[in-house]
């Protein structure tokens, strides 16, 4: 980001509150600088100290304040912003706004405001689903005003529907997608995800627990960067967002010939986890049950190795390869020893021991190696993941590319 943007929060008073300051925090971590106007309600469940030692910034919270509007008008304020993000984005907030009043700080600078503006609503299902509300949204777009969610999932009253604030990494995207100049993608990324199925007969195969969401999460975290992303996958319960192209594969052979058909790429990355073995001998009808023979034998074969063909596919290969090392054990020397076998130059070595909760889970812990290197990244979500490994792709890319 060349000049720096400026986002004026609006926190409303709500149980997600609190996802204010990990939006605050990631906004900042994106080079943007915010300022943060607490409602009444608001502080009732974060306070103006909290927002200010994040933010940098003195938090006014009352419309009357002299000391604040001497300092910084409200009207100043609201025109000092490139984005209004009010989140979260109460019922009675945005009943507010939806008429017109002005009887606080933050409803104030709503009216005085020049710049977008766009609600992150977070309430009760029952709330959001009420006629009063659906007609106020409406009202706003009438506007102009954007909303970014609600999503589904669990209240803190204990009810799940739609309602939900979006997550702060989310949202920060959002707020790229609106303030950033789309920029014409000059890489392009082939990303690897989900198991793989290798079949016995017409009813069994050969899998593993992979759900995909770490390799969805990285496709998006390129995608939302302007990468040309091709997403091949085997069926994992997790696909990423619409745009990108998507291959969907079951076998390691299908998924092999989904990434060399999407060649040339200028990075690869291989978060599948693939099957290393199929069985030698495909039953074209279900294999039965013997009272001769109790035990069924099968020969497996080893199946090709993606990471390793493409990392050493000559003049057709990425400027980046990475690779993924899921690691039960020694998970250090198990994926420096990866690294080398595969040829590839970047390896994310993760551990998927038994109570890890990595394979299928949302979380992961990734040691980072290269042939020069080596970062131990903390426990993190596998969004955050996507975010941080993106980040460094593009950093890399265009360090090539200068």
């Amino acid at each position: 980001m060349t000049a720096q943007k400026k986002i004026l929060l609006i926190i409303g008073g709500g149980i997600a509150s609190y996802k204010s300051l990990d939006f605050i925090r990631k906004l900042k971590e994106k080079n943007f600088e915010v300022k943060g106007v607490l409602t009444k309600a608001g502080e009732q469940f974060i306070t103006p100290l909290s927002v200010a030692s994040i933010t940098g910034n003195s938090v006014p919270t009352d419309l009357f304040d002299p000391d604040n509007e001497a300092h910084f008008s409200h009207i100043e304020l609201a025109r000092w912003a490139d984005l209004i993000v009010v989140a979260p984005a109460t019922a009675d907030f945005i009943a507010k706004a939806a008429n017109g009043l002005a009887n606080d700080l933050a409803s104030t600078i709503l009216l005085a405001a020049t710049s977008r503006v766009v609600f992150a609503p977070a309430m009760n299902v029952r709330m959001w689903e009420n006629q009063a509300t659906q007609d106020n949204i409406r009202q706003l777009e009438s506007y102009g005003y954007a909303f970014m969610g609600p999503t589904h999932g669990s209240m803190a009253c204990g009810e799940y529907g739609m309602g939900r604030m979006l997550e702060p990494l989310d949202m920060v995207s959002k707020v790229e997608q609106i303030l950033l100049p789309i920029i014409t993608s000059k890489f392009k990324a082939i990303v690897t995800s989900g198991p793989t199925r290798e079949a016995i007969d017409p009813v069994r195969y050969i899998s593993n627990l992979s759900s995909g969401k770490q390799g969805s999460e990285i496709a998006n975290a390129l995608y939302n960067k302007g990468v040309d992303v091709v997403f091949v996958t085997g069926p994992g319960s997790s696909l990423p967002q619409a745009g990108m192209e998507i291959i969907e594969v079951n076998s390691a052979e299908d998924m092999l010939e989904g990434v060399l058909k999407s060649l040339p790429a200028d990075v690869f990355i291989s978060a599948a986890a693939v099957s290393d073995w199929k069985a030698v001998a495909y039953s074209e009808q279900k294999l039965k049950k013997s009272d001769q023979d109790q035990n069924l034998h099968l020969t497996f074969v080893q199946n090709p190795d993606i990471l390793q063909t493409i990392s050493k596919s000559g003049k057709n290969r990425p400027k980046l390869v990475v690779g993924f090392a899921a690691e039960t054990n020694d998970l250090r020397n198990n994926s420096n020893q990866k690294l080398t076998q595969k040829g590839c130059d970047w390896i994310l070595g993760n551990d998927i021991g038994e109570g890890t909760n990595v394979m299928g889970g949302d979380y992961n812990q990734i040691l980072f190696l290269n042939q020069t290197a080596s970062e131990n990244w903390p426990r993190m979500t596998k969004k955050d993941v996507g975010e941080k490994l993106a980040d460094k792709i593009l950093a890399f890319l265009n360090d090539k590319g200068s």
